[in-house]
């Protein structure tokens, strides 16, 4: 008896001293979505990922105070934990890598290197996979979370951003930022099997209520009960004259995620189910939805709103609208939000002031109403960008008429992020007094000679005209006199953004070789576009365009230089020629066959093409629209070298 028991004992301490090394099994069993801020299973703390200064802060809301800030890769946009709380994983967009933190040693332990710009990051309900959406591959990248490598790799379709995974694990949607699509993957499978469609919300007599085409699709926020979906996202009406009031509008779809289908009749519009009235019984206008909370028993929807600042408090209980607005959520551009377990505090993170808001929620009780608290918590030690760099980047983001010298929009519409989606382009075409104008790139916009398709504009403050004519801002000033200094400043802001390198870096083309050098066919396609299709003749130097030629001189950019506008064969039977405009003292007039010529770099990255969006790609603009012949000699090239040239073009960088 003695003997068992000794080896009773012994056996004992073995299977505890073995399993002292091993993890504790943790299964999650709620639904998940990638953001920009998250918690730990028990709330304690707060990881965030502060975009633009590239480390992660962890705050801890019992303290109420940020207990580490950890260095990551540049541009860290999203960050999702493993179930067991002890790895986070944080996107690095501008390095093209997963950052792997151990979340006890609050450092960075391992990278992943994914495909180009990754954005959203979730992880499987047992922690084995991670989830990677990478914006410009137009893939998902799948990391075996063990061996910290990519073993698969889901072809989507452009733009992939946002991510959310089912309770269940066995559904992975896919949001696609300026296409209004969502691509559901199986991940048994790991293959795409279906996409959704966002319907547009069609066209109204009145042009002052919402209707357009759906883009800039931020998150995908699946409801407690796991049944439904909302994805908040922007409406462009894109076939009206673009103005502040009849353009871009406010809107949340909502998916049936059990059918994997849009419920149209609950989407949430403004004037409609987003209708809160202020003191004179008047709409009160919000703008820029980016993301969504509910409350544990689905009995409330918050909606966070970056451009104007506010927070949304739908009653999920009484028909589903919106019946209370949070106005002016402390601190600038508020991006995404948790829920404390308790469910009486929300976290806001402000991505462009680095702190955090707390909004006192009012619980599941329908006639509480929601609190900001007036005090934020700072999540940052130093801002990595230069004040006026900075300054210029809240304004460029910002729908708030209230916040700056002037307001930059009128009555909290829109900000230059409503149709620049992040920064960059929408996609879209929008109508204006001069034609039907695709919506350019911020990338290398200050060192690319002159503004505008017409080449109208050769100084950054002649944008008062864009903010007057188009958002409703700056209103009070005559664009034929000097600017007061506060108004200068302002523009001063904006153009130091704008030039900021890391602003806007050229993304790298997925045309070329993985070790970033061109294919065969594409240097063959270079010796021609050098050569017989004359390509070169405008786009040439670094930034591939002419436009930097219009100088006088003395060397300064003026639109009286018209020698490098070109007729290329592309005007639209819509566009119109102009008498010039109050700010060049009606010396720019211009007619309404000629154009700038716009830069080649990363050009794939840009679609539609040409200044009316008639193309869609490359090839288009080569072939279907240059039947006259004047955009290149490509009439004198065979179809392989046609295509040659393409995939050069699409893998200038």
């Amino acid at each position: 008896m003695k003997k068992w028991g000794i080896w009773t004992v012994v056996l004992l301490v073995l299977l505890l001293v073995g399993g002292c090394g091993q993890k504790e099994s943790v299964q999650r069993t709620t639904p998940t979505s990638s953001n920009n801020i998250t918690k730990n299973r028990d709330g304690s703390l707060l990881y965030i990922a502060n975009i633009d200064v590239n480390t992660v802060s962890v705050l801890d809301t019992k303290q109420n105070k940020v207990i580490a800030e950890i260095p990551v890769g540049r541009e860290p946009r999203q960050l999702a934990l493993s179930p067991d709380d002890r790895v986070l994983y944080v996107t690095c967009m501008f390095d093209n890598k997963v950052d792997i933190i151990d979340t006890a040693d609050k450092k960075v332990t391992g990278s992943v290197p994914v495909g180009i710009e990754p954005f959203g990051v979730v992880v499987n309900r047992d922690g084995s996979q991670v989830y990677v959406a990478n914006y410009r591959s137009s893939t998902v990248s799948v990391i075996d979370a063990e061996e910290r490598k990519v073993t698969g790799t889901i072809n989507v379709e452009e733009r992939p951003r946002g991510l959310a995974m089912t309770a269940e694990g066995n559904k992975l949607y896919v949001t696609h930022y300026l296409s209004g699509h969502i691509s559901v993957i199986n991940t048994e499978e790991n293959q795409v099997k279906k996409v959704i469609a966002l319907s547009p919300s069609p066209d109204k007599e009145d042009r002052k209520k919402s209707q357009g085409i759906p883009n800039t699709v931020e998150q995908f926020v699946i409801a407690p009960d796991g049944k439904t979906a909302w994805v908040p996202h922007l409406l462009t009406n894109v076939d009206t004259p673009i103005h502040f009031e009849e353009t871009v509008f406010p809107a949340i779809s909502v998916i049936d995620v059990t059918k994997d289908e849009e419920i149209q009749k609950e989407r949430k519009e403004l004037f409609k189910q987003m209708d809160v009235r202020d003191v004179k019984n008047e709409t009160i206008i919000v703008s820029n939805p980016t993301d969504v909370a509910f409350l544990p028993d689905g009995s409330k929807a918050f909606v966070l709103m970056a451009g104007s600042e506010d927070l949304m408090v739908f009653d999920l209980t009484r028909g589903g609208n919106a019946t209370q607005l949070v106005r002016r959520v402390p601190g600038n551009n508020p991006r995404g939000m948790v829920l404390s377990n308790d469910s009486n505090r929300l976290y806001i993170h402000n991505a462009m002031s680095h702190d955090m808001a707390i909004v006192e929620t009012g619980g599941n009780d329908p006639y509480a109403e929601a609190q900001a608290k007036p005090n934020t918590l700072r999540l940052i030690a130093k801002d990595s960008l230069p004040p006026l760099v900075r300054q210029g980047k809240t304004i460029f983001f910002s729908g708030n008429s209230d916040e700056f010298a002037a307001p930059i929009t009128g009555n909290n519409w829109m900000s230059c992020a409503s149709c620049h989606a992040d920064g960059d382009i929408n996609g879209l075409t929008l109508m204006t007094p001069r034609g039907p104008r695709n919506v350019p790139s911020n990338v290398l916009a200050m060192r690319t000679g002159l503004f505008m398709w017409d080449g109208s504009r050769d100084d950054f403050t002649d944008y008062l005209l864009t903010v007057q004519g188009e958002m409703g801002g700056l209103t009070d000033y005559d664009p034929g006199k000097p600017l007061p200094p506060k108004v200068e400043e302002m523009f001063d802001a904006l153009k130091a953004y704008l030039e900021y390198p890391d602003s806007f870096p050229v993304p790298k083309s997925p045309y070329r070789n993985p070790d970033g050098t061109l294919t065969a066919k594409a240097e063959q396609g270079k010796q021609l576009f050098e050569g017989k299709a004359g390509c070169i003749a405008c786009h040439a130097g670094e930034t591939m365009t002419d436009s930097t030629k219009a100088v006088n001189a003395t060397g300064k950019l003026t639109t009286d230089n018209t020698k490098f506008l070109h007729d290329v064969g592309t005007v639209n039977p819509l566009d119109k020629g102009t008498k010039g405009d109050a700010r060049a003292g009606y010396t720019n007039p211009r007619s309404k066959e000629i154009f700038d010529t716009p830069t080649l770099r990363s050009v794939w990255a840009t679609a539609p093409y040409l200044h009316d969006g008639s193309a869609k790609t490359i090839y288009d603009v080569l072939t279907t629209r240059n039947q006259q012949g004047k955009h290149g000699n490509t009439s004198a090239l065979t179809e392989a070298e046609k295509r040659a040239l393409v995939e050069y073009v699409n893998s200038i960088e």
